[in-house]
């Protein structure tokens, strides 16, 4: 596991267009699907990454209460599968059930989707507004595996609460911090080694 945060995508930057499968359904789901949503969270997650595994049912119940809010909500797993069999569709699909996911959980199988979005660890979750513009990047909250500090989604709450009151959002914004994305070999983006 190497450590990794997030690459800090510039703030204002139109979200990135993407079709992907949600093996679960057998849908696919785009970018298009959520233009009419106060808001967008898209995460990049996994299913194996002990970051990810530390939130994701407190993420789950999160996301529920924001989508009842009007915000859409997508998540995104871009490993390679040929080197990290936990994180396939046919698993991708199994913990979706299991985590009782309530949003597409969507298969980047050429890793496009997280290249176009400068994604960098799991998890790294980025908030667009009504315009699909970005107003957050960076971290759930400042809870980590083995840190003692309760998951409270503190972070993508202030920041979604301000969007929906129609109030700035927060301009401290601290990188996620988890397990990088698995790239397939040959496949790893520049923005990875730019200095």
């Amino acid at each position: 596991m190497a450590l990794t945060s997030s690459m800090m995508l510039p703030l204002g930057t139109a979200a990135p267009d993407f079709s992907l499968s949600d093996p679960t359904t057998g849908e696919m789901v785009s970018l298009a699907d959520f233009e009419a949503k106060k808001a967008l969270l898209v995460t990049f997650i996994c299913n194996h990454c002990p970051f990810v595994k530390h939130v994701a049912d407190s993420f789950a119940e999160f996301v529920t209460e924001y989508q009842s809010k009007g915000v859409g909500v997508v998540a995104i797993m871009s490993n390679d599968v040929a080197n990290h069999p936990d994180d396939g569709p046919d698993k991708m699909a199994q913990e979706k059930i299991a985590r009782r996911y309530s949003f597409p959980y969507l298969y980047d199988e050429t890793q496009e989707a997280a290249k176009s979005f400068r994604a960098a660890c799991t998890p790294d979750y980025f908030i667009f507004d009504a315009e699909q513009k970005l107003v957050y990047r960076g971290q759930m909250d400042d809870s980590r595996p083995d840190n003692g500090i309760p998951v409270s989604g503190q972070d993508l709450r202030a920041s979604l609460d301000a969007l929906i009151d129609g109030r700035p959002v927060p301009v401290e914004q601290i990188p996620s911090i988890g397990c990088n994305i698995k790239w397939k070999p040959g496949n790893e983006p520049d923005y990875l080694t730019a200095t």
